[in-house]
This record gives structure tokens, sequence and C-alpha cells, in this order.
């Protein structure tokens, strides 16, 4: 894909007063299907937009982030994606030279070892391969929700991403909850990560990711040693903390 030329149009104004379907819609008409991408870790918010999308477009564009370090329960349901929705996804693999080098000197599981060693693997397996897909991109399309975290609580419909050169952050199931979501995937006969009917509410990498015990917080499995800070890999929380969104 060709890289990301400058000016993009204004944000609608009404966007927070519209339903999923017609906030993609809008993405889908400003900036054309072939600029704007989902990003997918495959979650059940992953599935229920590109259900979506495909009611508004044939075969939208659908980007994954492959870690090597994926439970192979989420390899198994891209595999299911692929065939139930007929699409390509862009896999997008960290960059083998800097793996090799990281795990040199910090070893396989350098995660466990403290927060600035689990900061630099998911910079280096997720955060800089992210970098190279939105460099293909006007907009980028994501399950996030308000009440997932609190550093989420005030993500925009659609906003502007101030860590990837100001381009369009999507995110069509804001306002969604969580039963919203299996409502739509249950109705919808949608596939979904096995791990899931295992208490794995929340799937990232195989070793950062345990089952949750009953009444635990959704991402309590999610670097469930780390006790200190929001639990985030980097992919939506920009340096300093701050939520990536824009002021309505």
């Amino acid at each position: 894909m060709a890289t990301r030329e400058p000016a993009l149009p204004a944000i609608p104004a009404d966007v927070e007063r519209l339903e999923a379907a017609d906030v993609l819609r809008r993405a889908l008409e400003a900036l054309g299907p072939e600029r704007v991408a989902l990003s997918a870790s495959f979650g059940p918010e992953d599935i229920v937009i590109l259900d979506l999308l495909t009611e508004i477009v044939q075969r939208p564009r659908v980007f994954t982030l492959d870690t090597g370090r994926l439970p192979e329960e989420t390899y198994a349901l891209i595999e299911r994606v692929r065939e139930r929705f007929e699409i390509d996804v862009e896999v997008f693999a960290p960059d083998a030279e800097q793996v090799e080098t990281m795990v040199a000197e910090r070893g396989p599981n350098l995660f466990y070892r403290s927060l600035d060693d689990r900061h630099r693997c998911c910079d280096v397996r997720k955060v800089l391969p992210l970098r190279r897909a939105l460099a293909t991109v006007d907009g980028w399309i994501t399950g996030l929700r308000r009440d997932q975290t609190g550093t989420r609580a005030r993500t925009p419909k659609i906003g502007l991403d101030l860590e990837h050169g100001l381009i369009w952050k999507v995110a069509p199931l804001a306002d969604w909850t969580e039963a919203q979501v299996w409502t739509h995937i249950r109705e919808r006969d949608l596939p979904y990560n096995a791990l899931h009917d295992r208490g794995y509410p929340s799937i990232g990498c195989a070793p950062c990711t345990r089952a949750i015990e009953p009444g635990e917080d959704p991402r309590a499995g999610r670097w469930w040693w780390e006790s200190d800070g929001p639990r985030e890999c980097g992919l939506h929380v920009p340096s300093g903390g701050r939520p990536v969104e824009v002021a309505p």
C-alpha cells in the first residue's frame, strides 16, 4: 500500500450521535476504503466491527499484528474469520533483528523481569509494527470501548491520533457495552476466540494473558503480575500516559 498523503477531511461534527455502522460509513466515505483499515487483534469487538464493515464494503482492509507469541486459539480464529468473511488479513510482524537482539540481551520472557522490559517487548512486537501499518492509511478502526478501562473512558467515536500523524482513529463501538457486543455475536452466530469460553475476557500474547476468576476485572488477566499503573501495551496510550483522543 502507498504511504499517506497530507490533508485529511474534517471529522464530522455529529459523529457522537451516530450508530456504529454509520460511524464506519462516514469514515469510509470521507477517506476511501483503501485508506481505512480495521486493526484487528480478533477480540469480540473486532469481530462485530468486521461484521458491520462487510455490510458496507465487500472486502474491507483488515490488518493484524502477529507478535510471534499469540495463542494458538488466536491463529485458529484468524483462519475462521478469513473463511467466514472472505477477506484478506494483512499481517505485520516485528523486525526479526530487533527481536533477536532483545531476546539475546534480556531473554525470551523478559517481560516478567520489570515494567521497562515489558514495555520494550511490547514496543518491539506491537508498537513498531503498528507504526508500519498505519503509515499506509489515513484512518484506522479499533474496538475500543469507553467502559473497558479508565484510560479509554473519553474515547471519541472518531478522533485524531496524536501519535501517528494526526490520522483518524475510529472507535465505532465506543459507547457499546460488553453485553451489547456479545449479543451481536450470538445473534449473528459470529466466530470468536475459543479462549473466551475458558475464562479469558481479554486476550493478548500467550505468556502475558491468563484466565480470570469470577468477579475479577476483565483486564485482570493481562500482565497480571504488574500492580501499578494502567495495563496497556502502548498501542492506545501514547507517551505520558494520556489517552489518544480529541476534544469534542
